[in-house]
């Protein structure tokens, strides 16, 4: 019988990729930015887990951050609203579903928002909706590139109703203006971006990216095959489909996109 005890593996040293299922190494899933290496799976990060990937370090100036949701229809499901959202406010450590501010993505100051699917599935509610508008509405008078990064698989909040619903047309109506005022809007689009967000501004880009084998559209495919009853087509709703019928401009690595965007803004002479 040994003498010495069996030493136990630390929790957390390893992570199972969701889409090969295989164990990964945790820093050598961090050192590739979230990106498994066995099948280039993009697995979720946070909201801030973005902005240090993409933005210069040190450079991000939050904006709207003392917004906060009201609860206009006092809602409730299986618990009120107001619970539901002090609930992922604490186990997310956001307020809300969208991160905006400014930045620096490789010496360019840009207008920068990002959607974070851990909140109430990135769900479009009334505080996102006037984050990215007040974003869309600095960048026009800053005469910022804007750039915003979508994982929303909620689309619409159904918790605040109508209210939500009008988010999509706000947002719309502010990139109209943005873009008549000759800016530039990059849309990036990672697995999810679905319902009202996909619907909206994540396809208004003037240069749309998504990460590879992203979930992108409205309704699930589960849904549309239930409804319509036939069978969809092979990789329906991913990034590499929407790329071949012309829905998104390219897809990028991300481990690429922080370059990828810097080199669009000169393209682009903004």
């Amino acid at each position: 019988m040994s003498k010495h005890p069996k030493r136990a593996v630390p929790e957390g040293l390893w992570v199972r990729c969701p889409g090969c299922n295989q164990t990964i190494f945790r820093k050598e899933a961090e050192r590739r930015l979230g990106v498994c290496p066995e099948c280039d799976y993009h697995w979720h990060v946070s909201a801030q887990e973005r902005i240090r990937q993409v933005l210069d370090e040190g450079t991000f100036e939050e904006w709207d951050a003392e917004l906060l949701p009201a609860d206009p229809l006092e809602f409730v499901d299986k618990k009120p609203y107001k619970q539901r959202i002090l609930e992922e406010q604490e186990r997310t450590g956001l307020r809300e579903a969208a991160v905006v501010g400014a930045g620096m993505i490789r010496g360019r100051r840009v207008a920068f928002g990002v959607t974070d699917s851990a909140f109430i599935m990135g769900s479009m509610g009334s505080v996102v909706g006037e984050k990215l508008t007040r974003t869309i509405e600095r960048a026009t008078e800053q005469q910022l590139p804007l750039i915003i990064i979508s994982g929303s698989g909620g689309g619409a909040r159904m918790h605040e109703g109508l209210f939500s619903l009008m988010q999509m047309a706000k947002v719309s109506a502010a990139l109209a203006r943005f873009d008549r005022a000759g800016g530039l809007f990059i849309s990036v689009l990672t697995n999810p971006t679905m319902g009202g967000v996909a619907a909206s501004f994540a396809a208004l880009g003037d240069v749309v990216f998504a990460e590879p084998k992203a979930l992108i559209g409205f309704a699930g495919p589960r849904t549309i095959r239930e409804t319509i009853r036939i069978e969809l087509p092979k990789g329906f709703q991913t990034s590499e489909f929407l790329l071949e019928h012309g829905f998104i401009d390219r897809i990028v690595r991300r481990q690429d996109l922080k370059s990828e965007i810097a080199r669009t803004i000169d393209y682009c002479g903004k």
